[in-house]
């Protein structure tokens, strides 16, 4: 039977694919093509959720809580990027160059993995309400949420989980 944290930690590999999985559909059904920081999030997502589903199946104690350490930590960067996002990249005509470019191009994602990491758009262009909120705003939410439920896996104290 898997601990209270390893659930935890699957249940946000569940939530990170599913987000990855969402932005997808939005951009290859509904047109809505992907910025730079759009991307980092995606990548974002999926490191937290490879690292979610390595603790949630994993090997102990130990290896559940750097997990979950990691998982908050990560997701801090993913609440950086949305809000960044949201609050200074959607306001430029572009973000070419900014910080969330350089990374994924210099990494080689961007073309390695285009239908994924592709760069379609402007932050300004990629500033779309979904149900009258900002799609950024939507990630932010998610990158909290995220982040408390794994705090409790990274601190949890004692032997049953």
């Amino acid at each position: 039977m898997p601990s209270r944290s390893e659930r935890l930690l699957r249940l946000i590999a569940l939530f990170c694919f599913g987000a990855v999985g969402v932005a997808l559909v939005s951009q290859h059904v509904f047109d809505m093509p992907p910025c730079a920081w759009c991307v980092m999030q995606r990548l974002i997502y999926l490191v937290i959720g490879v690292i979610a589903l390595v603790g949630g199946f994993g090997g102990g104690r130990v290896l559940t809580r750097l997990c979950g350490a990691l998982t908050a930590l990560l997701s801090l960067s993913g609440i950086a990027a949305a809000w960044y996002q949201y609050s200074v990249a959607a306001n430029m005509l572009s973000c070419d160059q900014t910080f969330a470019d350089r990374f994924m191009t210099g990494i080689g994602l961007e073309s390695a993995v285009p239908w994924l990491f592709g760069i379609y758009a402007t932050c300004m262009d990629a500033k779309v309400p979904v149900l009258g909120i900002e799609y950024a705003l939507w990630s932010l939410a998610l990158f909290v949420i995220i982040f408390f439920m794994a705090l409790p896996v990274a601190f949890r104290r004692g032997s049953s989980q």
